[in-house]
């Protein structure tokens, strides 16, 4: 029986990998199951990328590392084409890259705010369009976005900026399913809670009155495991396992969402 979880022979690309964050544990997840990754995150995080190079190589699988500014239009499009085989082939993008700025709307400066929304929604719309380019012209792929379930009910930190940038994120992705579908290429978007620890959420280590409103506010009654919990959720939209599933936010939040 074919097992429809099996990425040997895929190509894929994960943004905001370096060690520390989701996007890591999202590569891992696919090397785990046989796709040859490209790893991709900002130059001022080399080392930690490089960390999580050696942990995919140490699984078996080919990987290499770039480094990029997904706000860099021009970066973005040598990334894809970096990432693609020597025939143009690029079989699953994972877009993890993102920034989150905790202030106060009054305090927020309008560079603070187009910050956050040219790295968290222009950056992955030009890695949905470059990407679907070459998706597209083959006729198949699979595009998972990430945006959160604070998108669509806002979470207790002042977050305007993060909130508005992961809301867009999630129309976005419908947006692109219903464009690259005729062409065979999926598009979706898993929207997490509070995993923890994760370079995004260590600050949340400081308040533990924080982190234990925030477990308690999930049916589960925990904090998501940046380790283990993505895993599946992740690997059904990546894989053949979820290829009639497009243009779907995936809620991973422990019951968050269902209250």
């Amino acid at each position: 029986m074919r097992d429809v979880f099996d990425l040997t022979g895929r190509r894929a690309l994960v943004t905001g990998a370096a060690k520390g964050g989701l996007g890591a544990q999202a590569a891992l997840a696919l090397a785990r199951r046989g796709a040859e990754v490209v790893v991709a995150d900002l130059p001022s995080r080399g080392p930690d990328l490089d960390a999580t190079l050696g942990m995919l190589l140490a699984t078996g699988v080919r990987a290499r590392a770039l480094r990029f500014d997904v706000t860099g239009e021009e970066q973005v499009e040598a990334v894809v084409a970096h990432a693609a085989d020597p025939d143009g082939r690029l079989d699953i993008l994972v877009n993890t890259a993102g920034m989150m700025l905790r202030r106060e709307v009054q305090d927020t400066s309008l560079d603070e705010w187009r910050r956050v929304l040219d790295v968290n929604l222009t950056g992955t719309w030009l890695l949905n369009r470059a990407a679907g380019r070459v998706m597209t012209r083959r006729g198949r792929g699979t595009i998972v976005n990430f945006s959160t379930v604070y998108a669509e009910r806002v979470g207790p930190i002042p977050e305007s900026a993060y909130y508005a940038s992961k809301a867009g994120i999630a129309n976005l992705t419908r947006s692109m399913a219903a464009e690259f579908g005729p062409h065979g290429v999926t598009v979706n978007c898993l929207a997490p809670a509070v995993f923890y620890p994760t370079r995004m959420t260590a600050p949340l280590g400081e308040d533990p009155e924080r982190l234990r409103w925030f477990a308690e506010r999930t049916m589960l009654g925990r904090l998501g495991d940046p380790e283990t919990d993505l895993e599946g959720p992740l690997l059904l939209l990546a894989s053949d396992a979820g290829r009639y599933m497009t243009g779907q936010i995936v809620y991973v939040d422990g019951g968050w969402s269902a209250w």
